[in-house]
């Protein structure tokens, strides 16, 4: 196996911290050794760039490339890296609104997913975070005054929906990005509130789509688990009308109950049928293990953004989750976003949050600085419109539900 070693003199960076303003002091440079004794062609070169091995490429990239593709790739790493000079134009100036008592880890991911984002488009920039300690209107409302005191025009906030309805009320006269929230679940109708949110109702009608009855529904007891099961219940129902009887069954899962065979075994009602699980991924698995279990036979499991996991490769068998289908709004994939992430232990590819964040502000990042947008994704009367499409769980990844692949 080829080896590869980079030696990396970086800038500490604290996951706390409230505000990243990039100074006038020249960037720490990046030293890349090329100890790989074989030599690495176009071909080669584009294998390092496709797998993912940039510290690879890059040391064999150690001069002028005649492919303009693989140049570009190669400048852009650097100006990454080895540190790029900026133009003297006005600094891209982002506030973060941050209830981190409410949304824990996510106070810092979101603010890592902002910073990889501004570090990486090699534009100065200021990213200023302000905690509130909860969602109430008193402590929102001080916040943003402070926000636009400071002379920030733009906010991400990454709020419950409590937080949003807050906000809605107190209707300031400043840009939010609600990475958190789908204008669905808003009555806001102000022009200066972006929302980020993922659709769940259409992830759940394109599900619906591919389900045969009777419907078995799993649901946990969060708002978006019964939300979600209300919905898809309703839906159903509704696609169904013409039938005689569309049968939905609910199971409410309880957050200790691990069991399921009073629910399961020899349980006519709902063999055969297609279930649809809206849990948190560890309960999600034990669901689908039971239901091989018990032999219910399922036609399909279905399952919106929820349990786009990773973890869920690891922790359910093949045989449990070979007829599962889920619905994913996570299209739109940057490998140098990606990498930068990478390096601040952040994750935009399965994380949904962290990606939606890293969308509101590469927009936020294009109104102020007129860069290009990396992420061309249409905002429909304020609301970011992601494509939602169907991928499976196969033996070792996702992959797109109409694919016969399995490996």
């Amino acid at each position: 196996m080829k080896k590869l070693y980079f030696l990396a003199l970086l800038l500490p960076i604290s996951l706390v911290a409230k505000s990243y303003l990039i100074s006038n002091i020249p960037v720490p440079k990046t030293i890349i050794l090329n100890l790989d004794p074989y030599p690495c062609d176009i071909e080669c070169l584009e294998k390092y760039l496709k797998d993912g091995f940039i510290f690879s490429f890059l040391a064999h990239a150690n001069h002028k490339l005649e492919d303009s593709d693989l140049e570009k790739a190669k400048e852009e790493y650097w100006a990454i890296f080895n540190g790029k000079k900026i133009s003297p134009q006005d600094k891209v100036r982002i506030a973060m609104l941050l209830p981190y008592k409410k949304i824990t880890r996510y106070a810092a991911s979101t603010t890592n997913a902002s910073f990889a984002y501004l570090m990486s488009k090699g534009h100065p920039f200021e990213l200023k975070g302000y905690n509130i300690e909860d969602e109430g209107q008193k402590e929102i409302s001080n916040a943003l005054k402070k926000i636009q005191d400071d002379g920030f025009k733009y906010v991400i906030a990454p709020l419950t929906q409590d937080g949003e309805e807050t906000v809605s009320k107190i209707d300031p006269q400043i840009n939010i990005f609600f990475p958190t929230i789908n204008k669905k679940e808003s009555h806001s109708n102000s022009k200066f509130l972006y929302y980020g949110g993922i659709d769940y109702s259409a992830q759940s009608d394109m599900l619906l789509e591919k389900s045969a009855s009777p419907l078995v529904i799993f649901h946990d007891e969060s708002d978006i688990g019964k939300q979600l099961s209300t919905y898809q219940e309703q839906a159903y129902r509704t696609k169904f009308s013409q039938s005689k009887n569309p049968t939905v069954i609910k199971y409410p899962i309880p957050q200790r109950i691990t069991n399921l065979e009073d629910k399961l075994k020899d349980n006519r009602r709902i063999n055969g049928g297609s279930f649809f699980i809206n849990t948190p991924i560890v309960k999600s698995g034990m669901i689908m293990s039971q239901l091989t279990l018990f032999d219910t036979n399922p036609t399909n499991i279905l399952s919106t953004q929820t349990n786009y996991n990773p973890l869920l490769l690891s922790m359910t068998q093949y045989r449990d989750r070979k007829n599962m289908i889920i619905a994913n709004s996570i299209t739109h994939n940057n490998d140098e976003l990606i990498e930068t992430n990478s390096f601040l232990s952040n994750d935009i590819v399965y994380d949904w949050i962290n990606y939606t964040t890293t969308v509101g502000i590469d927009y936020f990042s294009n109104i102020m600085s007129g860069q290009n947008r990396e992420y061309v994704i249409e905002l429909q009367n304020n609301q970011m419109v992601y494509p939602v499409v169907l991928v499976k769980p196969s033996v070792s990844k996702f992959i797109p539900f109409e694919s016969n692949e399995e490996e």
